[in-house]
């Protein structure tokens, strides 16, 4: 299982078209790709899921991904949340 810790700085936090990217980039991977915050956890690949934990600015989220794929899976999200100012 790889797993990664981000702070999010985006001023508006993970809304609508963050979210949407986030859920494509893995929706592109084969492996179980999870977000969670405050103590939820919900598929990173279901926008539903993921706007319903209402992630603000400051926020501290972990990304976990299992399966075949699940190097290539974290370093696309990490690279999507950088390239959208995210989280650093």
């Amino acid at each position: 299982m790889e797993k990664r810790d981000f702070n999010i700085v985006a001023e508006t936090g993970i809304h609508a078209r963050p979210a949407t990217l986030l859920v494509q980039t893995a929706s592109k991977f084969n492996s179980d790709v999870n977000l969670e915050y405050k103590g939820k956890s919900v598929n990173l690949k279901s926008i539903m899921g993921v706007m319903s934990l209402g992630v603000g600015q400051g926020a501290d989220v972990t990304i976990t991904a299992e399966g075949a794929d699940e190097a290539d899976a974290i370093a696309a999200i990490e690279d999507t949340m950088k390239k959208e100012g995210l989280a650093n």
